[in-house]
């Protein structure tokens, strides 16, 4: 089996990222109930602490699995979605800060 190698040249997006966008653009809409929804106010209908909510959208906070959950019951979207983002992002962090080792391993012959 061939290896694959594809490297990705920018760092994958942080899954915080993607809540801030979707809060400015809620709060852009004005059309539903998430009109102007503040972040105090999304980490209450989450169930978490303002500064969970602000650490994860300032990047300074990995998603986990329970917040996972939590932002999937609240903007009706799946659990597996914010942990694919989370694990791209992991992953390409990884491949940075260890690329000089991971170059050097080779596979066990067949």
């Amino acid at each position: 089996m061939q290896e694959r190698n594809i490297q990705r040249k920018v760092r994958p997006t942080h899954p915080g990222a993607i809540l801030r966008n979707m809060l400015a653009e809620l709060a852009d809409d004005g059309v539903d109930q998430f009109t102007s929804l503040t972040r105090k106010e999304l980490a209450k209908r989450l169930g978490v602490s303002p500064r969970a909510v602000n650490e994860l959208i300032q990047e300074r906070r990995s998603m986990t699995a329970d917040m996972a959950i939590r932002l999937s019951r609240v903007f009706k979207t799946t659990p597996d979605i914010w942990m694919n983002l989370q694990k791209a992002v992991d992953l390409w962090d990884a491949a940075q800060a260890n690329k000089n080792q991971y170059a050097k391993l080779r596979p066990l012959a067949a």
